[in-house]
């Protein structure tokens, strides 16, 4: 006697060969892999299933957290995959060594090439991130890709790791990214199929 298996298991399945399709590159050392848009990170805060849970559980074994990115933003994330590799690369973002380049579309038309935002950062019990005099220094670098009708194309290079910092910043500048429902207008934010971030270099 034979059952049909569960549309849990048939998801489950299915994203845990996604997930294979999306490793960017993999040695005894280093995991790197493309994380999708709308997918926990890590577990927690009543995310159970995860990147890290999926990878872990069906794929790779026992892995590393090194850094994190939310979970509506896509792109490039590392994991370490022994207690050294992850001692080493924790040193190395600990210390800003690692370079991070974003890939962000904003809202509006910068008038400026190349921009510098230099503003603390604080979170708050909501769940939101919010500049702050007393919150921790926070500096982010950008520069124009391309600039559209009403839009912005950026490459967004983050110099320390705040949670949300690239969000806050640009939407503290008047500039939020495009399909962001937590930092800017809902009910404009809310016509756009996803966060427009994209995590898309990290060296």
């Amino acid at each position: 006697m034979s059952s049909k298996p569960s549309l849990g298991s048939v998801l489950c399945e299915s994203t845990v060969e996604f997930l294979a399709e999306r490793v960017l590159f993999q040695d005894d050392a280093i995991l790197a892999v493309d994380k999708p848009e709308g997918v926990a990170a890590i577990p927690g805060g009543g995310e159970q299933e995860s990147v890290l849970t999926q990878l872990q559980d069906s794929l790779f074994g026992k892995l590393f957290v090194v850094h994190r990115l939310d979970k509506e933003v896509s792109g490039v994330m590392i994991f370490a995959r022994t207690p050294q590799a992850h001692r080493s690369l924790s040193r190395q973002f600990s210390a800003h060594q690692a370079q991070k380049t974003y890939v962000a579309l904003v809202h509006g038309e910068l008038a400026d090439n190349h921009g510098l935002i230099d503003k603390p950062l604080r979170a708050f019990g909501s769940g939101r991130v919010g500049v702050c005099e007393d919150g921790k220094p926070s500096v982010t670098r950008f520069a124009v890709v391309e600039r559209l009708q009403g839009y912005t194309l950026l490459h967004v290079y983050p110099r320390t790791g705040r949670r949300h910092q690239i969000r806050v910043h640009l939407y503290a500048d008047g500039h939020p990214i495009v399909g962001d429902r937590r930092y800017g207008d809902r009910e404009i934010q809310g016509r756009y199929p996803r966060l427009m971030l994209h995590a898309w270099r990290l060296t």
